[in-house]
């Protein structure tokens, strides 16, 4: 049975957290609440969320130092962090950004948008990490040892070209559209633009050569795909051990 995504609502107003409370239950999540930055994080050490929304004025330690404070340690640094405050100027939305926060709700807000939003970055929080390997013609990838070879010359990737090339690799002949590729590979980055993956590619096909950079497809007004048909799973990781060694 799928587990109902657990959603930290970080709020001193009672009727406020409440409501977003009775609204994330009627809508399959699991809302913890607490009133302040020590209740958030005795929250945090008993089960680690899926997201967080969090107040910006808040007694002791205000949002956006708790942002911050998450952002930093290992255990918490990719959990999305939704801010939700009455301070709507630009200014305090960058500062908001600028303080680890993923997504920025100004009150009075929408409750639909509310939900939309926290969806969002849920759907975000899990990209696409598959360790197996798989294998296109002469191009092969292990997600376990983080390999690329194309024939007998390995291929170094940068992190993001590695996971742009494997999720690529896992769904040949598919066109994905720059949003798409941006969920799935980027994950809960939600403020990247979708003209970093044009770049990204740009990079991929560099690294890859020419011949290898050419399995990359450009579809004018829609996206990218990878030509070519992966190999059986057992073939493609035989394939990457006869490469590597």
């Amino acid at each position: 049975m799928k587990r109902e995504p657990r959603v930290l609502v970080v709020e001193d107003e009672p009727a406020i957290a409440e409501l977003i409370a009775v609204n994330l239950r009627h809508h399959g999540m699991a809302p913890v609440l607490a009133a302040d930055g020590g209740a958030a994080q005795r929250a945090i050490d008993a089960a680690l969320p899926d997201a967080i929304l969090l107040d910006w004025m808040l007694p002791g330690q205000n949002g956006l130092a708790l942002a911050r404070r998450w952002r930093s340690e290992p255990r918490t640094k990719t959990v999305p962090i939704l801010m939700l405050t009455a301070k709507g100027d630009e200014p305090d939305k960058v500062a908001g950004l600028d303080a680890g926060a993923d997504d920025y709700i100004t009150k009075p807000f929408s409750t639909q948008e509310l939900l939309a939003r926290i969806r969002a970055v849920l759907r975000r929080r899990a990209p696409e990490r598959a360790e197996d390997a798989v294998a296109i013609g002469e191009l092969a990838l292990d997600g376990a040892t983080h390999r690329v070879s194309w024939g007998q010359r390995p291929v170094k990737l940068g992190p993001t070209e590695f996971k742009l090339l494997q999720y690529l690799m896992k769904h040949p002949e598919r066109v994905h559209s720059r949003q798409q590729l941006l969920d799935k590979v980027w994950g809960d980055h939600v403020f990247i633009e979708e003209r970093t993956v044009d770049v990204h590619v740009k990079r991929l096909r560099e690294a890859l050569g020419p011949v290898a950079g050419a399995l990359i497809e450009t579809v004018r007004g829609v996206g990218y795909r990878i030509t070519g048909q992966p190999e059986p799973a057992g073939a493609a990781k035989a394939a990457v051990r006869a490469r590597a060694g």
